[in-house]
């Protein structure tokens, strides 16, 4: 079967983001099927283009790399310009490149555009992706504030799980928003997945900025708004007062990040530290040695749906987790007994809990072993790219 996959922000394990395609479609290639990727350059990943067009193979997977660069720390006007961009060159591959099925993978809701071209005019199989919510969540936190392009994306959405053969939600609340809202949809839940042998396989702790190991909680991901950093800036702050010795860790790059830098030597926080961009390889140990994992995000309910990466890689590294929302998450790690749920917008609670998490090392060691078992149960990159191509192989047959 030959695979047509459109995704902006393809990255390997060398890059700073997300690797679930490049996985996936390794493992579809071993299977025998044919993947070409069509992507853009994304700040976080290790793509990299010179041309506008250009043809890479990675790991044996084809990808086609459309050379229109991506950055959370644009303007939300440079964004939907590179999004229009990505959507408009890939109708040419659409109409073109050799296959069976077409998998569009959202956000942002224009990548739908592509497959729904190949959809209608080719007469392929298309397969949705609800990567988030789109456009509900940029129409929730402000991102999109004008009626008409609120009503457009609307349209779009419902077009592109309407037309499609088979609907992929990233996360349980995910599919269950989706079959909600359009009950006749083909949906199943595909988590995000966690590479676990580069995650469970321990690493050595590289000391660096006076880190202790399980004496700190680890971030990575971007710095902004949607991801609540303020919350854990604030919680830095109360835990100095306090006199902890717990660090807050952060890996990663955003809007934020110079904001928070600032507030760090205004307040001399020495207990929040910010790193840079880190390719995933060098990543895993900084997560292995962590006390916690912070999943921090903004405090509203589409966000509740949410499925992000270091949510499976934490526990993959069996590291327990600490969240804020009140979905999914919320009810699997009661369920499981892998970490805890916070009020998004409390950070006296969050800094009284990583101090008390800070005196009970044998309860988070206990944890953590859970963590890793589960994760190598359910999240396994191999067998969540065997559920979902084989959902893929029934729908093409």
């Amino acid at each position: 079967m030959k695979i047509l996959y459109f995704y902006q922000y393809y990255s390997t394990p060398r890059g700073s983001w997300g690797t679930r395609v490049h996985e996936f479609a390794q493992e579809w290639v071993k299977r025998g099927h044919e993947v070409q990727v069509v992507s853009s350059i994304y700040s976080k990943s290790d793509l990299k283009a010179e041309k506008f067009i250009e043809h890479q193979n990675f790991d044996g997977v084809d990808v086609t790399v459309i050379n229109v660069r991506i950055d959370n720390k644009q303007p939300i006007h440079k964004r939907l310009w590179t999004f229009f961009t990505y959507a408009v060159s890939s109708i040419w591959y659409a109409l073109t490149a050799k296959a069976d099925v077409v998998i569009a993978s959202s956000g942002p809701i224009t990548v739908g555009v592509p497959g729904l071209v190949a959809k209608y005019i080719r007469g392929r199989k298309m397969v949705f992706e609800a990567r988030d919510l789109w456009p509900e969540g940029a129409i929730e936190l402000g991102l999109i504030k004008n009626q008409t392009f609120q009503k457009m994306a609307f349209a779009l959405e419902s077009r592109c799980y309407k037309a499609s053969s088979l609907v992929v939600g990233l996360s349980p609340g995910m599919r269950d928003n989706i079959k909600g809202r359009f009950p006749k949809t083909n949906v199943i839940s595909v988590t995000n997945a966690a590479n676990i042998p580069l995650f469970a396989t321990p690493k050595s702790f590289k000391e660096r900025d006076g880190l202790k190991p399980k004496r700190y909680a680890i971030y990575t991901g971007n710095i902004g708004v949607v991801n609540n950093s303020i919350w854990l800036l604030e919680a830095a702050k109360i835990m100095s007062s306090k006199g902890s010795d717990i660090d807050i860790l952060i890996i990663g790059e955003g809007q934020q990040r110079e904001l928070i830098e600032q507030e760090i030597i205004k307040h001399d926080l020495k207990n929040l530290k910010i790193w840079g961009l880190m390719p995933k390889e060098d990543l895993v140990s900084y997560v292995q040695h962590a006390l916690v994992s912070l999943v921090p995000l903004k405090g509203t309910p589409v966000l509740d749906t949410s499925s992000p990466n270091k949510f499976f890689e934490s526990l993959a590294a069996g590291v327990p987790v600490v969240q804020n929302t009140q979905g999914w998450m919320k009810e699997f790690l009661n369920e499981r007994k892998l970490g805890f749920t916070l009020d998004p917008n409390d950070p006296l609670e969050l800094a009284n809990k990583l101090i008390e998490l800070g005196e009970n090392p044998e309860s988070i060691s206990e944890m953590g072993r859970r963590a890793k078992d589960v994760a190598a149960k359910e999240f396994d990159k191999d067998y969540l790219a065997e559920k979902m191509i084989s959902a893929i192989e029934k729908i093409a047959s």
